[in-house]
């Protein structure tokens, strides 16, 4: 069973994930709730105002040493090493993680489009390849999942836009605003020249959509039993995707999410039509 705190500390942090991940068959559930609550964690340390950085290298340290076989004493973490030991977890994509996370107590602003992967890759592809070896996909199927973590991230950037400008963050690279004439992501550039803020959202929208189209091609590698809510969920990701693309404005005035009936609904949906 579920430890309250890990259950809550998932349901407070992703509506999306947490309510499709109700639908996975129990044994699964669990490990997904462990390695949610893990990610989870981790983030509020760096995204918390003021960011807790030495709260963030004491946790950092705890994994590495909970690695080594010392525990922790943190019910999260302790699990989440349990866990990721017992489903073959690469430390080196942990590690990538954490990194990324350590990335946000010191980078605001990234150059270009090599440094926003770099950050991507440990800050949602790797979480991909962890969910591959909970769900028992096999690792032919890798690059689909990192495709879809890098995907759901992307969106998240664009969709944070108004929050990551509050935080003193741009994940979108300074190569693209250049492109489009623009000098940064705050609100009042982009009501100036909206012409030019909806052509960076369209451009980006096609690196989303390319990076979809090729994690779609990886459902085939899971079982329907599991495949229902990660369709659901990456479903969820373009409906937040063609609400903001219709009208990229948006992320100024609201943070665009599915709401709980329209997640519950649509994965209903897909239980009937999904063979």
């Amino acid at each position: 069973m579920v430890e309250n705190r890990i259950y809550r500390i998932f349901k407070r942090g992703s509506r999306t994930y947490f309510y499709n991940s109700l639908f996975f068959p129990k044994e699964v559930r669990e490990d997904v709730f462990i390695l949610y609550s893990f990610v989870r964690e981790a983030d509020n340390f760096v995204d918390a105002v003021p960011q807790k950085k030495d709260e963030f290298c004491e946790y950092f340290g705890k994994f590495c040493k909970a690695w080594d076989g010392e525990r922790s004493g943190d019910l999260v973490l302790d699990g989440f090493v349990e866990m990721a030991k017992r489903k073959k977890f690469e430390k080196e994509w942990i590690k990538a993680f954490l990194c990324s996370m350590e990335m946000d107590l010191t980078k605001k602003h990234y150059d270009t489009v090599e440094e926003v992967n770099e950050y991507v890759y440990g800050s949602a592809e790797v979480v991909g390849l962890m969910m591959c070896r909970i769900l028992g996909v096999n690792d032919r199927f890798f690059p689909n999942a990192r495709a879809l973590g890098k995907a759901m991230q992307y969106i998240n950037f664009i969709r944070d836009i108004h929050e990551d400008n509050r935080l003193g963050r741009t994940y979108i690279p300074t190569s693209e605003l250049q492109l489009y004439g623009l000098k940064d992501l705050r609100e009042e550039t982009a009501r100036k020249s909206p012409e030019c803020f909806s052509a960076l959202i369209d451009h980006q929208m096609e690196w989303y959509l390319r990076w979809q189209s090729e994690a779609e091609k990886g459902y085939g590698g899971l079982d329907r039993n599991v495949r229902i809510p990660v369709m659901n969920a990456s479903d969820m990701y373009k409906w937040t995707a063609m609400k903001i693309l219709r009208d990229p404005m948006i992320v100024y005035r609201k943070k665009v999410k599915p709401s709980k009936a329209r997640i519950v609904l649509n994965l209903l949906k897909k239980k009937v039509s999904v063979k």
